[in-house]
């Protein structure tokens, strides 16, 4: 049995590009009959056939953009799609979106479903059921096939695609700096499981920032959760058994439920506990107090990610070319720190 072969093998075989290959296959007379002749032979050699997933290559000028993201309650999600709609919609694109609400298979099934529809490519953040299983073989597929996959936020290194990030572990080391400058020593944490990339890299920062200042790490003051109830719960124990002066919550909604719970428990904030949060969503502002907060600046993530896919698909770059742009934070600093 012949081993079976991608667009991007027989492109690479030939020496021509993914696109000529996909019009060859597809007998456009826009290749010259030489050429067609010769992907056409090529593949039926090595058994060459499309998957569900590259099926929209028959018609890569949809001006669809499909994005897929984990879920859509948090203002950071809401302000890339934003800002991809903005660049997109400049562009005489559409952009169509998907939830894989954290999940592993929803995101496999609407990748699929969004190729099948005539996508012209992807612009997508990782489920946290996706980093945990370490499983990438449909964005693998996709990019094996030619289809421009943009990632964002939480990323697999394991791809090679374009990809738009913060500098989660500066960030966070500069938020937790904050709360050493105004006084705390007892600092904690409140993080995702070290499956979650982001989460992961945001505990390094706040590890960083301790040794930097000659505070001694303190495991019991990190706290690891999965979900907002977890987080409720471990924050009550935590201020319960621990001594705290300072809660650095790696999202919006970890932030405001440790502030919750403090100020529940009768300390006041920021006086007692200084809190700080990541991502300034509008739960940050009307939160009482007001939260400071990591700004990651989501529509200008969003701005940049669709700026990236339009230009692979308008080829002004060239398809083996994949870079990492690092979109710069900042510290939106309020009532709730000192």
């Amino acid at each position: 049995m012949k081993k079976k072969v991608t667009l991007k093998q027989i492109a690479k075989e030939l020496d021509v590009s993914v696109s000529t290959v996909s019009k060859a296959l597809r007998n456009s007379s826009e290749i010259s009959l030489d050429t067609r002749e010769k992907v056409q032979a090529f593949a039926k050699l090595y058994n060459y056939r499309p998957n569900n997933i590259a099926i929209s290559l028959k018609n890569r000028k949809s001006k669809n953009i499909g994005v897929i993201i984990p879920e859509i309650v948090h203002h950071f999600f809401t302000m890339v799609i934003s800002g991809i709609e903005n660049v997109a919609n400049s562009n005489g694109y559409n952009v169509i979106v998907c939830l894989s609400n954290e999940s592993f298979a929803r995101e496999v099934v609407n990748m699929e479903m969004l190729a099948h529809g005539s996508i012209d490519g992807f612009i997508m953040s990782l489920s946290k059921e996706t980093q945990e299983k370490g499983d990438y073989h449909h964005l693998r597929e996709v990019v094996n096939q030619g289809m421009p996959l943009v990632m964002f936020d939480r990323v697999a290194d394991e791809i090679y695609c374009d990809k738009v990030v913060i500098d989660d572990a500066q960030a966070a080391y500069n938020a937790v700096n904050h709360l050493i400058a105004t006084g705390c020593r007892k600092i904690a944490i409140i993080t995702t499981e070290d499956h979650v990339s982001v989460g992961k890299l945001r505990t390094l920062g706040y590890q960083n920032a301790l040794q930097d200042a000659g505070i001694p790490f303190n495991e019991n003051l990190v706290v690891k959760v999965d979900g907002e109830e977890a987080c409720e719960k471990a924050v009550h124990q935590l201020l319960k058994y621990q001594v705290v002066d300072g809660i650095f919550g790696v999202n919006e909604l970890f932030a405001i439920i440790a502030m919750r719970e403090a100020l529940k428990r009768g300390f006041k904030v920021p006086e007692d506990i200084a809190v700080i949060g990541f991502t300034d969503g509008i739960l940050s502002k009307y939160s009482n107090p007001p939260l400071s907060t990591v700004v990651q600046h989501g529509f200008e993530i969003g701005v940049m990610a669709g700026q990236m896919l339009i230009d692979k698909l308008e080829e002004r770059e060239t398809e083996d070319h994949y870079r990492t742009e690092v979109i710069k934070t900042s510290l939106e600093l309020r009532e709730s720190t000192r």
